[in-house]
């Protein structure tokens, strides 16, 4: 893909004004994981820029994604983009070294010289309000801003961030899909279907991977009960192997999978015929 520059300031934001619904702590399941994985690349980065795309009526999440970044790389910086010009001036008042914000959409507007890009971009409940056909666009936007070696998380979670599915791309484009959720509070695997991102939620239905591999995260679940007399990280961590065992190809291991996540190449659950 070829990278695109930031919209010039006096341009219109390109994208849509979210509801901005956003509470402390919702987005720590993502941080966490964007901090443990995407560290290495974070600390090799020549620019250690992330920007919270869409951080809605409150700065919470960038503010605590600075935080999260920084056990990483101690230099890291965020940018807050907001395409609502009042929540960008909300905002404001939170900024401190290495954190700003700004009004922009999904140009992704970045302080300084015009050819920066973004080390990170996290685009958390942004793409759900837009159609299934506009994500193939966005993700391709947003992808063509990263730098080298730059990672785009993009995904869905409940209000209080109990549950939560991500895509994890790169500039080539999407790499991997994570599960992760507070196990105490879940019934089954499949509670996390009504979290799936825009790119996955309408092709939960049967002929289609993610269908298939909820159903068989379900299986697996019920199969492991006993396990749950061991508390729920066994029962969750016996499902995730047996998963792996039937063949789903799975990203990563036991110290992931003890925090509640599991993460499984793209290609696996990708929809059948294409979309973003």
């Amino acid at each position: 893909m070829a990278r695109s520059s930031p919209t010039p300031p006096s341009a219109r934001p390109v994208g849509s004004a979210t509801r901005g619904t956003t509470n402390p702590n919702r987005l720590r399941r993502m941080d966490r994981w964007i901090a443990a994985t995407h560290g290495p690349q974070l600390r090799r980065a020549a620019d250690p820029v992330a920007v919270d795309l869409g951080y809605g009526a409150a700065p919470w999440t960038a503010v605590e994604l600075l935080d999260r970044l920084r056990t990483a790389r101690g230099d890291a910086e965020v940018v807050g983009v907001e395409i609502d010009p009042e929540r960008v001036a909300a905002a404001r008042p939170y900024e401190r070294a290495g954190l700003v914000f700004l009004h922009g959409g999904f140009e992704v507007p970045l302080p300084g010289a015009r050819d920066r890009s973004p080390a990170l971009i996290r685009a958390a409940n942004v793409l759900r309000q837009y159609s299934e056909a506009e994500v193939a666009e966005v993700w391709a936007r947003l992808c063509a801003r990263l730098a080298p070696g730059g990672l785009l998380v993009e995904g869905t979670c409940d209000e209080i961030g109990r549950r939560h599915v991500w895509v994890a791309l790169g500039p080539e484009g999407p790499r991997t899909v994570t599960f992760a959720a507070r196990l105490g509070s879940l019934e089954a695997p499949s509670d996390l279907a009504e979290r799936l991102p825009k790119a996955l939620i309408h092709r939960n239905v049967p002929g289609e991977p993610v269908h298939a591999f909820l159903r068989d995260f379900d299986r697996a679940w019920a199969a492991a009960a006993p396990y749950g007399a061991l508390g729920a990280r066994q029962r969750w961590i016996r499902s995730v192997l047996a998963l792996r065992d039937a063949g789903w190809p799975l990203a990563d291991g036991p110290r992931r999978w003890r925090l509640g996540e599991v993460t499984v190449r793209w290609e696996a659950l990708a929809p059948r015929g294409g979309t973003a």
